[in-house]
């Protein structure tokens, strides 16, 4: 017997970030629904001065937000904010609202706002994650381990080594680089490794020089990415400490998880590793690795779960 009740519309809204992007996806997703994606830009004054300054109109927006408006709307960054207000506004409230990530304004201006737990924003309308939504599932986990079964011919114990670089927080130099492939070399079992745009040429050739001919993975960024699969046939993950993104994905793995530390950090990104560390997800990469179990995370989930309460569905 199938149902004739029609799943929300539902739109997802961002700056086009891929980190975000994927926070508002991994909620859709685990919501069962297939959002439609719009990536906006605002024109001035907007630009500059969104979220505060207010008076949204079409104009504000490129490309333009036309109805029929969603039921939902899952929006993150900081020029999604006009377009959610925009949008509960033209919808005369019927669009549901949700936030991703603390907009530095009032939580009234949303339906739900979900931010992780080192962010400061409570109220009745919000919900603390431990870190950020993603889009790791174990379905997701499992059609990946077949689609890169090639991994299984590394040995064991497989280590998945996921090498983010320098950002506005953190620096990625050539010494730490020099340090963590020395540590690389002397962990038994096969390496898997990404590295990113923000890596850099010079620590990326580092890296390369020094495991050629070792029978280890490195990607060379050709042919489809394969994230998901070091995910899915890692036993340990390894991962700088500059992405937040990638140590929530590791740790919803529910694989042993090391973090890297770099060069720099910030108040807030500080305080997302240490609730990572004290949930028992993560820990800190001294050279060995060792295996222990924890609760996975599951923050896509559980603020699906409040979405689908709020909303009646």
């Amino acid at each position: 017997m199938t149902s004739n009740i029609k799943p929300p519309i539902c739109w997802i809204i961002t700056e086009g970030m891929a980190g975000t992007e994927n926070q508002c996806l991994g909620v859709a997703e685990a919501l069962g629904l297939a959002p439609d994606i719009k990536r906006i830009t605002l024109r001035e004054p907007w630009k500059t001065l969104s979220p505060y300054l207010r008076f949204e109109s079409a104009p504000s927006f490129t490309p333009a937000l036309q109805p029929p408006w969603p039921d939902l709307l899952i929006a993150s960054g900081r020029k999604s904010i006009a377009a959610s207000r925009y949008i509960k506004r033209m919808s005369e409230g019927k669009t549901f609202t949700v936030q991703i990530q603390d907009p530095r304004i009032s939580a009234r201006h949303f339906d739900l706002l979900a931010v992780p737990e080192h962010d400061p924003t409570r109220g009745e309308n919000v919900i603390v994650t431990t870190a950020t939504p993603n889009r790791i599932t174990a379905t997701k986990l499992a059609v990946a381990r077949e689609e890169f079964r090639a991994f299984s011919a590394l040995p064991a114990p497989r280590i998945a080594v996921l090498i983010g670089g320098t950002s506005k927080a953190y620096t990625l130099t050539p010494t730490i680089m020099e340090s963590l492939v020395a540590r690389l070399k002397k962990l038994e079992g096969g390496l898997m490794i990404t590295a990113s745009r923000r890596t850099g040429a010079e620590n990326e050739q580092l890296l390369r020089d020094s495991l050629k001919d070792s029978g280890h993975f490195i990607w060379d960024g050709q042919g489809k990415n394969p994230y998901f699969g070091l995910l899915a046939w890692a036993d340990f993950i390894l991962v700088t400490a500059d992405s937040a993104s990638m140590l929530s994905e590791a740790a919803t793995t529910g694989k042993p998880v090391y973090m890297v530390d770099l060069e720099g950090g910030t108040k807030r990104l500080n305080a997302m590793q240490e609730n990572l560390i004290r949930s028992g997800a993560v820990r800190r990469f001294s050279g060995t690795l060792e295996e222990w179990d924890y609760e996975p995370l599951n923050d896509s989930r559980k603020i699906a779960l409040e979405i689908q309460k709020r909303m009646g569905l």
